[in-house]
């Protein structure tokens, strides 16, 4: 079995996904955090790879878990912006697991705001546990 395997996988799927296979390159490096495979295609194949709302890449990224788990290793998947293609497709570069985060920590954000809110609630619920003869009605 060889260490690999998480690059050549990723190159197969991809190359089988897009329109000019001969331009998808992946770089695999190594260090502390984990295995990293940094994808390049073209600028064309962008939208291939990613899919509809991020899922193609979403899906590769879940089995490359799986397969790196399999390895006993972590492996994280980043696809590269190509040269040449859209500044305003900033957000490709950082690859839609990134969005997810940032779409979680605004929404952890916001309910850390209303969880001040929230206190009054449980107070609430404290006063409704005295015996039902001294509840109004």
């Amino acid at each position: 079995m060889s260490v690999e395997r998480d690059q050549q996988f990723v190159e197969d799927v991809v190359k089988n996904l897009v329109e000019h296979p001969d331009k998808v390159v992946v770089k695999r490096t190594v260090d502390e955090m984990g295995v990293l495979l940094e994808l390049t295609v073209d600028k064309e194949d962008m939208g291939v790879v990613i899919g509809k709302e991020g899922r193609t890449a979403k899906a590769i990224r879940t089995l490359l878990r799986v397969l790196g788990a399999k390895n006993d290793a972590r492996v994280n998947l980043k696809i590269v912006d190509p040269e040449g293609s859209d500044p305003r497709s900033e957000k490709v570069d950082s690859g839609p697991a990134q969005e997810e985060s940032q779409e979680q920590e605004v929404v952890e954000d916001v309910l850390e705001e209303d969880s001040p809110s929230e206190e009054p609630k449980e107070e609430e619920a404290e006063e409704d546990d005295r015996p039902m003869a001294d509840l109004e009605i």
